[in-house]
């Protein structure tokens, strides 16, 4: 079920970068599914998650507003589309799953079970 994510490149402040995580497991069907990010120096922090059979999403402050996630179930694929992008927002990106029952929508790492291996997302100035 480990995860593999796409997207990350440099992009200017301001701009647009979609990220996507697929996983290969055709009898996927997790709980959730989130996105975290780690800047050097910084711990993982919560960026965004969704439930994956209803669809709701959770958004940590920093990105509300800005960064969208959404899922496609057919493709056991989820997306984080990141708008008006900010230097703060370089860092590696990481896609986790949840696939236990636990408080996935709290945006806790350790509420979740894999982990894929980051993508780095650079936004220069």
């Amino acid at each position: 079920v480990r995860p593999v994510e796409f997207g990350g490149r440099l992009v200017q402040a301001g701009g647009s970068l979609r990220l996507s995580c697929a996983a290969s497991d055709r009898t996927f069907s997790p709980y959730g599914m989130g996105w975290f990010r780690q800047a050097p120096g910084k711990e993982r922090e919560f960026v965004a998650a969704i439930s994956w059979n209803i669809g709701t999403a959770y958004y940590a402050e920093s990105t509300k507003g800005r960064f969208t996630i959404s899922r496609d179930n057919a493709k056991n694929t989820v997306s984080l589309q990141m708008n008006s992008l900010e230097p703060e927002d370089t860092a590696v990106y990481y896609c986790a799953v949840a696939v236990y029952e636990s408080k996935w929508e709290t945006g806790i790492p350790r509420e979740y079970d894999y982990w894929g291996q980051g993508t780095q997302v650079t936004v220069s100035s």
